[in-house]
């Protein structure tokens, strides 16, 4: 159902059962998939592509052209895919040239209120961003991420998948997977073992991404010896080459 006083340009692809409430704004070049519910004063921009089971709240602003001083007009472009949830007045811009052209949620996300995602971010599946919590330029998230409320992520940062980074932490370099980083700047503070173990990892994984952490962060090894200590575990457990990926490309460096 689409509310009378609700705003949908000629150009936009509305998909089946959706709703789009009093006072919102659908612009052109907008595709909504199915089911997506859209509640009152929000405004959705384009190039802006959205999947199935979206639900956006009150004054969210999507698909707006970014604040990065470099973008001239140029079409760029916001991907979303299924079952996000975007809070109150949750703000995610489209992308630059100056990367791909592309900002891109995954889905079965839930962006809480006020929640900023930057031009060029990329963010997995099943992420969590508390209240406040924002995202520079360019940040990579993982799947299963969790930031805490009023947290900051610093541009071109990655943050590996199972991650759990603290309320009120300013991240300045890396986070490898499943580690848990708090502080200003942030540090690490060991595993997410309670979410691996949440998520339906075994005891034994659990144990060797524990011992990979150790040879990163408690041995006092440089980060290419650490990487070399840690292929045996790697070659018994899959999921430490989930660890050591971020450890070994890091550009910026990772939190130490």
């Amino acid at each position: 159902m689409i509310h009378p006083q609700a705003i949908v340009e000629p150009s936009a692809q509305i998909g089946e059962n959706v709703t789009i409430g009093p006072w919102s704004y659908i612009g052109e070049g907008v595709i909504i998939g199915d089911n997506c519910e859209i509640n009152s004063h929000v405004v959705i921009k384009g190039p802006t592509r959205i999947g199935k089971g979206n639900r956006f709240f009150q004054f969210a602003s999507i698909g707006e052209e970014c604040q990065d001083l470099k973008y001239d007009g140029e079409p760029t472009e916001l991907v979303i895919g299924d079952n996000n949830t975007f809070r109150e007045s949750c703000t995610i811009h489209r992308g630059t040239i100056q990367d791909n052209s592309l900002t891109q949620i995954g889905s079965n996300n839930l962006f809480m209120a006020y929640t900023h995602v930057a031009h060029d971010c990329i963010v997995g599946d099943n992420c969590i961003m508390a209240n406040n919590a924002s995202l520079a330029g360019h940040v990579h998230l993982g799947d299963n991420v969790i930031i805490g409320g009023m947290s900051g992520i610093h541009q071109f940062c990655h943050i590996g998948p199972h991650s759990f980074i603290a309320a009120n932490a300013l991240v300045l370099k890396d986070v490898p997977a499943f580690v848990m980083a708090s502080g200003h700047p942030a540090k690490p503070f060991g595993l997410n073992s309670e979410g691996l173990k949440r998520r339906g990892f075994e005891k034994e994984t659990i144990a060797n991404i524990k011992r990979a952490y150790k040879q990163v962060y408690r041995k006092g090894l440089t980060v290419d010896e650490a990487l070399e200590s840690v292929k045996t575990l790697a070659e018994k457990t899959p999921e430490v080459n989930i660890f050591i990926e971020i450890v070994k490309n890091s550009t910026r460096g990772i939190i130490r």
